[in-house]
């Protein structure tokens, strides 16, 4: 599969947003903890866009959108550098996404790489992120070299809000 892979900081990314939302409202449909439940809220969801929106244009985050070879957006990150004088040698990567109908393809590893790339270019050399305990992206995270600190259980409620579920940290060191 042919993909276009883009980072936006310090400018809009407006046009995109409809687009982000449907991956984003995808994702939270097939159960991902990212942040949202069910039923999807789509207005929620495009104040989301429009918040990463701003954190964009303002340089405070760097956003990852992935084409296909028809245009279509089929994955998503974002990376969150600390601005505090203490943390500038590091970002936390946030909204791992990719689209259901493009899971097992590779794409998730592409992603995580272009991220890896994008913090070495940011002079960044510790990463950090979050996710839901078993999920699938703890074997992404696992095959691309992080390292897991542990868990916090109850940190989260599902997606179904029936529950609540543990959350894993993992970090990256690229130095």
């Amino acid at each position: 599969m042919t993909l276009q892979f883009r980072w936006y900081a310090g400018q809009a990314v407006t046009p995109l947003l409809p687009a982000l939302g449907d991956l984003l409202a995808d994702a939270v449909t097939a159960g991902a903890s990212i942040g949202f439940v069910w039923p999807v809220d789509m207005a929620e969801i495009a104040a989301y866009w429009l918040g990463v929106d701003a954190d964009v244009q303002a340089g405070k985050k760097h956003l990852l959108v992935v084409h296909d070879a028809m245009q279509r957006l089929v994955a998503t990150a974002q990376l969150e550098p600390a601005a505090k004088a203490n943390g500038r040698h590091r970002a936390e990567v946030q909204k791992v996404i990719v689209h259901t109908t493009c899971r097992g393809q590779g794409i998730g590893t592409q992603v995580m790489q272009a991220v890896d790339a994008q913090a070495r270019a940011l002079h960044r050399s510790l990463l950090v992120l979050d996710t839901r305990a078993g999920d699938a992206g703890e074997r992404l995270y696992q095959a691309t070299g992080w390292v897991k600190v542990g868990e916090l259980p109850g940190y989260a409620i599902s997606p179904d809000t029936l529950s609540r579920e543990a959350t894993a940290f993992y970090y990256k060191r690229l130095d």
